[in-house]
């Protein structure tokens, strides 16, 4: 049993080792998200990943009290010979937290059996808090291998305190806590709490862009104390050719985000050459004094475009001449007047230039005989009237038109 004892220590220190390089060197490049909820910042706000530790079993034999059995982020039970009595379980919703009075970190685990116990606050049944201590217990013991209960402690019939050493990993990066990234001002599912979630750690194609997105908006907010700490984003795509990028927006200035004023950051692309496989764009947050915050988007390319400015540019080239074109009409409409009226001693209408050839276009259109008809009755009422006494038919006059407005 003793050699048995040793060489499972053994394993376990150099799966811890392992465990804490593979996370170091992760964490160099991006804070990530890790696999499970058993995770906790300290203090400093390291990360430290407990995953390797999940389900492991940890036993407490008692004289006079029933034992007590802890499986590792799952749950907290009771054991004697008339069953078992569970104390809590351990989910994603439960505080696993750095410690500020006993121990380094603070677990704690709910809903447990409800006999006995079904006026406890909030109606959870029985709970557990489980104090973790890295390395060894306070009086020294436990230390190395797999660790074990210190001791426990019954607050009541419901409720029971655990103190817990267990060998604990390297720190990990420093997170930067309450940084988000999202899709909307109030979503966070590019970074969540300064951790890169599931599928945007890496180019994935289930959260790839198509090539018709031509851009996406993200959103960045902060703790407002610490929001000056966060810099200008950078950008890395791979292959280097193919897609263009730009950024744009507060974020990309360097502005400083917060919870109420969210920055944003418009991510510009155009695809000139066509790649079965997505482009792989990369874009990092530096924050100072802590591990930089970086996500990646996967970009598709099924075929080329053209770049957006140069629509923009067509654009703002019709709208300049269109607005050199107006005034010019007006400076030569008022110049004309002005000399068609002092000059040529024209006025009212008369004086606007063209208006001849507007007349003419217009006698045209209208026809001749009207026009000569009209002009006739306008000149000498007393014709009509005679004419209208003479006849019961209406008369048309031979001949062209004369005359001009």
């Amino acid at each position: 049993m003793g050699r048995k004892r040793a060489r499972n220590s053994q394993m376990h220190g150099l799966l811890v080792a392992i465990v804490s390089v593979v996370f170091i060197m992760v964490g160099v490049g991006a804070v990530v998200v890790p696999n499970s909820t058993c995770y906790a910042l300290d203090d400093s706000g390291h990360i430290h990943d407990f995953s390797n530790l999940i389900g492991q079993l940890f036993e407490y034999e008692r004289n006079k009290e029933p034992d007590l059995a802890v499986r590792f982020c799952k749950d907290v039970e009771s054991r004697s010979q008339q069953g078992y009595v569970n104390f809590g379980r351990f989910d994603k919703f439960n505080q696993f937290i750095a410690s500020s009075e006993r121990g380094n970190f603070t677990q704690g685990y709910y809903d447990g059996d409800l006999k006995d116990c079904e006026s406890s606050f909030d109606k959870l049944g029985r709970t557990s808090q489980i104090n973790i201590f890295c390395g060894s217990c306070p009086d020294g013991k436990c230390a190395g291998g797999l660790g074990c209960i210190c001791s426990v402690a019954n607050e009541s019939t419901c409720r029971v305190t655990i103190d817990l050493a267990i060998p604990c990993a390297e720190p990990g990066p420093r997170v930067f806590e309450g940084f988000t990234v999202g899709f909307h001002p109030r979503s966070w599912e590019i970074v969540y709490n300064g951790m890169t979630q599931w599928g945007y750690e890496k180019p994935s194609i289930e959260f790839s862009f198509s090539t018709e997105q031509r851009d996406v908006t993200l959103y960045l907010t902060a703790i407002s104390a610490l929001s000056d700490l966060v810099q200008t984003p950078t950008i890395k795509i791979s292959p280097e050719k193919g897609l263009n990028v730009r950024l744009s927006g507060s974020g990309a200035k360097g502005n400083p985000p917060t919870t109420l004023s969210p920055t944003i950051i418009l991510v510009h692309w155009t695809c000139k050459k066509v790649l079965d496989t997505p482009y792989s764009v990369e874009i990092t947050i530096p924050v100072k004094n802590y591990d930089p915050v970086q996500f990646t988007f996967a970009k598709m390319c099924a075929q080329t475009q053209e770049d957006g400015g140069e629509a923009t540019r067509g654009w703002a080239i019709f709208g300049i001449l269109s607005c050199i074109l107006i005034v010019a009409s007006t400076l030569f409409c008022c110049g004309g007047f002005v000399y068609r009226s002092r000059m040529q001693h024209l006025h009212g209408l008369d004086a606007i230039p063209g208006i001849a050839l507007l007349s003419a276009c217009l006698e045209t259109a209208g026809g001749s005989t009207y026009t000569r008809t009209q002009t006739d009755n306008t000149i000498n009422p007393f014709m009509n009237v005679e004419r209208q006494g003479a006849t019961t038919q209406p008369r048309r006059t031979s001949g062209g038109t004369y005359g001009s407005i």
